[in-house]
């Protein structure tokens, strides 16, 4: 059982592990971005709008398509999965209409994985979409909460915590994060987003009010980093990461 009072790497349960960022890396794509929550690594790379779509998507709107390349060559069901949630959390947060009839490819490289896999994919991805220029509704920012058998929540565990929690949740919220209370005001009738929630993907089996309560927190994470994010967009310099402090 998890001592939900002392971690590994001495963090409170409220505590994230460091962040940074880094854009601009590869040449040869049109946007990037390397995203880092201790030794959880993604690279994102953004190649388009490039003209066409692929068969059985819309043509008058814009094709959103992600490879998700794992750290070994094996690529099995979760990270098909991953593709899946990436694809629908980016595709939620993009102007389909500016570039109709075009495909924009997001590459994800995992780098490390030491826990909250797919958050830290969706932070990379984001970042290297706006690095790309590509026209966004909003930003997502995203989390993970780990609920211990004890009912503790816990913020962006490790890969070793997440093993011994009883439900791990991931989160996604729109830039800046809205309360769980209400929804957004500039959220249209066809995509509402709910509650404030653009994404949210839970493994395990939770209680309504034990993921009330994981909303609650995570929101408040995402808040922090959305704070580093708006720090590091508005970086002018693109040589090195920013690093949270």
């Amino acid at each position: 059982m998890l001592d939900v009072g002392v971690r590994a790497d001495g963090r409170t349960m409220n505590q994230l592990r460091p962040l940074t960022c880094s854009r601009n890396l590869l040449s040869r794509a049109h946007g990037s971005a390397r995203w880092s929550q201790g030794d959880t690594i993604v690279l994102a790379a953004v190649f388009g709008p490039k003209a066409g779509t692929k068969k059985g998507e819309n043509p008058e709107k814009a094709s959103i398509e992600v490879i998700w390349k794992p750290k070994t060559s094996v690529i099995g069901r979760q990270e098909k999965e991953y593709e899946m949630i990436l694809r629908r959390t980016l595709q939620s947060i993009c102007l389909l209409n500016v570039h109709p009839n075009t495909t924009t490819s997001i590459i994800v490289q995992v780098i490390g994985d030491d826990g909250a896999l797919l958050p830290c994919a969706i932070n990379a991805s984001c970042v290297a979409l706006v690095d790309a220029g590509i026209p966004l509704k909003h930003l997502a920012v995203s989390v993970c909460c780990g609920l211990a058998t004890s009912g503790h929540v816990i913020l962006d565990p490790t890969i070793q915590e997440e093993q011994k929690m009883k439900a791990v949740l991931y989160l996604a919220f729109p830039n800046p994060p809205l309360s769980i209370h209400h929804k957004s005001e500039s959220s249209t009738k066809d995509e509402p987003i709910e509650h404030g929630i653009i994404t949210s993907v839970t493994r395990g089996v939770m209680s309504v009010f034990d993921y009330e309560h994981c909303l609650e927190r995570g929101r408040v994470a995402c808040s922090k980093i959305s704070e580093f994010l708006r720090r590091n967009l508005q970086s002018l310099a693109r040589e090195g990461p920013t690093k949270a402090t």
